[in-house]
């Protein structure tokens, strides 16, 4: 009989991640295949267009829009400051009545018009920055795009996160991966690191971490109503990772409060005191991605990576289901019904019957869950 497989999370002590760093719009590539890199170091940039400020150049001097370019003391292409003096009427008999106007924006002269009168000045440009994000080597340079980088070391993912990328020292916060987060786990030395927790964040803990500065927050679970008081809305299924919010947070298991898998919870101690490259986007439909903790070049030379029949989907797997309504949920399978079944769309899909962590009996498609590691 055929085997079917289902991916999960990577959870591993030594794999190769490759990440690929691109700009939003052309620009420079400023490193070379081969090269080193660290977290912070900007591989490539672009510079944005500054906003246009109009000049209402007529309007001021009292004059026709025609005579209006004749008196700009600057032309097209010109840098132009804040507070410089730009046009001035020779008055009656040279003194009397006499007018002028300063540009009250800094940057360069795009254009004066004959027909409003107005000169539009363009401030000045806005760089965007791509930086590494982990520390590693260029293995690609993505001619004015980007770049490849390329790194080998420990991975874990998670289900769900919210921030965005930010590097930090991992510390074990807890005693044991039952035990939640707490605002007493959490030192006032913690800037700057990635703690790590247990079943659950609570939001004091949360919010004593944003203060203390730490990086981030990694743990089996967060309650749902935690997370949309911190973040003061309800975050959806749009992807994320853009969030303001002072510090990434990556939960492994799903919402609620769940026990970090023990396999997770171990390789993370094995990790303490190095640094770690964390991201909390995450997108749950087509074109999955996951929010990671990736350190590089762990001490740790063991692999963690589950062989292929690990993830061979049958009865009794331990699963996740990543989609709604019972997106997070555990379970395990306790039954692979060989006929296809029809959904509301009318889409056929194989689908499973699994038993939740509740007791509830279910009946999802076999897409929508991942098998995880048993604890």
């Amino acid at each position: 009989m055929a085997s079917a497989y289902t991916p999960g999370l990577t959870v591993s002590g030594d794999i190769v991640v490759r990440r690929v760093r691109r700009l939003p719009i052309k620009g420079e590539v400023l490193v070379k295949v081969g090269e080193a890199v660290v977290p912070d170091q900007i591989v490539a940039r672009a510079m944005l267009p500054g906003p246009l400020q109009t000049l209402k150049l007529a309007e001021r001097l009292g004059v026709e829009a025609k005579d209006a370019p004749a008196i700009f003391q600057l032309k097209v292409g010109d840098p132009i400051e804040k507070g410089q003096l730009v046009a001035e009427t020779k008055g009656l008999f040279g003194r009397l009545f006499k007018q002028s106007v300063t540009s009250d924006h800094t940057g360069t002269v795009e254009s004066i018009s004959e027909v409003t009168g107005n000169v539009l000045i363009r401030e000045p440009s806005i760089p965007v920055d791509i930086r590494a994000y982990i520390p590693g080597r260029i293995s690609e340079v993505l001619e004015n795009e980007g770049a490849v980088v390329e790194t080998r070391g420990a991975m874990v993912q998670g289900i769900f996160g919210v921030g965005g990328e930010r590097v930090g020292t991992i510390r074990i916060a807890v005693s044991d991966a039952s035990q939640p987060l707490l605002p007493a786990d959490i030192k006032d030395t913690d800037q700057g690191v990635i703690l790590v927790g247990g079943s659950g964040i609570s939001y004091e803990a949360i919010e004593r971490a944003v203060a203390v500065g730490a990086s981030g927050i990694v743990a089996g679970g967060i309650r749902d109503s935690d997370l949309i008081r911190f973040l003061g809305y309800d975050i959806g299924v749009a992807i994320t990772g853009q969030e303001q919010i002072g510090l990434t947070i990556i939960v492994t298991e799903g919402f609620g409060f769940l026990s970090i898998a023990d396999r997770t919870f171990n390789l993370l101690k094995s990790l303490e005191g190095m640094e770690a490259s964390v991201n909390g986007a995450t997108q749950i439909r087509a074109g999955v991605i996951r929010p990671e903790l990736v350190v590089a070049k762990p001490s740790t030379n063991t692999s963690l990576e589950s062989d292929p029949e690990a993830f061979e989907l049958k009865t009794g797997s331990p699963i996740r289901i990543i989609r709604e309504p019972y997106f997070g949920k555990l379970g395990v399978v306790t039954d692979l019904p060989a006929t296809l079944k029809v959904l509301e769309s009318g889409t056929e899909v194989r689908v499973l019957s699994a038993r939740l962590t509740d007791g509830e009996e279910v009946m999802v498609p076999r897409a929508n869950v991942e098998i995880i590691a048993s604890r």
